[in-house]
């Protein structure tokens, strides 16, 4: 809603909502910690990998605003934010780097195969976590985590291609260092 009406859209004691464009409401940069899934900037990668035939329902089930194509409010929110803790959800059909990253990236396997050119015998089922920052603690385990299953029928009943489920949700967060967690990006964050 860039240039568009800043308001209030939901506060409790844990939670704050705000409707309006992520780079004109700044309050989330007074957060500790950033986890938030962005645009992944695959208007034109999907296309290509449709060759054409985007599912019948995509651009209804999931509307995807124009700056979805880039990645250009992802990079604007990371550069914002700075070096302080930082996990990003990306895909792997982009290997545009946020940085900065620690070690390697986190994989998120979805257990199922997601969209993508369906001709070719292999098919995404996962997606990248770039995890930056320092403070982040617990105890040491691989970098694959396998926690919840990504449904198309979920992802259309939640209008969103990819939902994260609340137990990696948990598993992320729980390594996280202590205090406000932001998601610039939540239902969003610009149109």
């Amino acid at each position: 809603m860039a240039g568009g009406v800043v308001s209030l859209y939901y506060q409790d004691d844990s939670v704050t909502l705000y409707h309006g464009d992520c780079l004109e409401i700044t309050a989330w940069l007074e957060a500790d910690v950033l986890v938030t899934d962005p645009p992944y900037g695959l208007d034109s990668h999907l296309s290509a990998g449709w060759k054409g035939k985007k599912p019948k329902n995509w651009e209804r089930t999931f509307d995807k605003p124009d700056w979805d194509a880039t990645l250009n409010v992802r990079n604007m929110v990371l550069e914002l934010w700075g070096d302080k803790p930082t996990a990003v959800f990306a895909s792997p059909k982009r290997l545009d780097d946020p940085a900065p990253f620690r070690e390697v990236p986190l994989i998120w396997d979805k257990g199922n195969v997601g969209m993508g050119d369906v001709s070719f015998p292999w098919g995404p089922s996962y997606e990248l976590i770039y995890v930056g920052g320092q403070g982040w603690s617990g105890r040491r385990e691989g970098a694959v985590l396998r926690n919840g299953y990504h449904s198309t029928n979920k992802a259309t009943s939640i209008g969103h291609p990819t939902p994260k489920p609340i137990g990696l949700m948990e598993q992320l967060i729980g390594k996280s260092p202590a205090g406000v967690i932001a998601d610039p990006f939540a239902g969003g964050g610009r149109r």
